[in-house]
């Protein structure tokens, strides 16, 4: 019995292994944090988080990773439209071939977060829970927020929740190697069975967050708001605590995260602003 093949079909196959092919290709992408105008001098001036950010972008441009997440925190007073056009006039220098991809943050939308808040942060910063995708991986932001505490805008977290699981349940559907969660507050900071502190997410809420990720496969969580870099696990979910860009609150000095992508395989390393590689391990060409 002789076996025909149709062109159209052995095109459509190769476009598949072409697509791939690109979409399994090894790249580099740049975690941020707590950029935070004006948290070095009381909401005075913002000149030190300028020259931090300015710095953050143009190592950006010098090195090209994929994309930027900067996890919140982006400006110190909420809604001050001094801080949020320097943070916007800075990210502008970005070079438009790299994705930048904002969070907000509790100095972003208010430690406890009301309607009034969320609309404001959305006027000047656009949405506050969002997917983006880069190669076989899909990105997931979230208002971390309105997790921490929701009691002001009860409908807009039950909102952002049902819309994560529907997120979640398409990432899995559609076969992705990778899916990244990016919010401002940890879920934990060292230890999953942790106390309650300001720095972390409620006990309850943190479980029910833990076994969603883990149902839906999520290996990664990036955040900030802590100020120093620190790092846990959950079974097989690493929650990654990134330094600031901004005003450093411990040991580590302000900077920011390279993330490697290989398939699969996720490498990280926290860089000072002075001592960041002179190249990528995962060029972006």
């Amino acid at each position: 019995m002789k076996t025909f093949f149709k062109p159209g079909k052995i095109l459509a196959t190769l476009l598949i292994l072409i697509l791939s092919a690109c979409s399994s290709k090894p790249y580099s992408f740049f975690q941020m944090a707590d950029t935070q105008f004006g948290f070095f001098n009381a909401n005075k001036e913002f000149s030190r988080e300028t020259v931090n950010m300015e710095k953050a972008i143009a190592e950006s441009n010098r090195l090209k990773p994929a994309f930027v997440v900067i996890c919140g925190d982006l400006v110190n007073k909420p809604g001050d439209l001094a801080q949020i056009a320097e943070y916007k006039r800075i990210a502008a220098k970005l070079d438009p071939s790299i994705k930048l991809y904002s969070v907000s943050g509790n100095h972003d939308v208010e430690n406890v977060p009301t309607p009034a808040s969320l609309e404001l942060y959305k006027k000047h910063f656009g949405e506050d829970h969002y997917t983006f995708s880069s190669g076989n991986m899909l990105g997931i932001i979230i208002n971390s927020s309105l997790i921490k505490d929701p009691s002001l805008a009860p409908a807009e977290a039950e909102a952002q929740q049902a819309w994560l699981r529907t997120q979640l349940e398409k990432a899995k559907k559609s076969g992705v190697k990778n899916i990244m969660v990016f919010m401002h507050h940890s879920l934990f900071l060292k230890d999953p069975n942790e106390p309650d502190e300001y720095f972390n997410i409620q006990t309850a809420r943190r479980r029910m967050y833990l076994e969603l990720f883990k149902q839906y496969g999520v290996k990664q969580v990036f955040a900030g708001h802590y100020h120093r870099n620190l790092y846990g696990k959950a079974g097989d979910l690493e929650m990654i605590t990134t330094g600031p860009v901004g005003r450093p609150l411990g040991i580590d000095s302000s900077g920011f995260r390279i993330v490697n992508v290989k398939g699969k395989v996720v490498e990280h390393h926290y860089y000072a602003l002075d001592s960041l590689p002179q190249k990528l391990r995962f060029q972006k060409k």
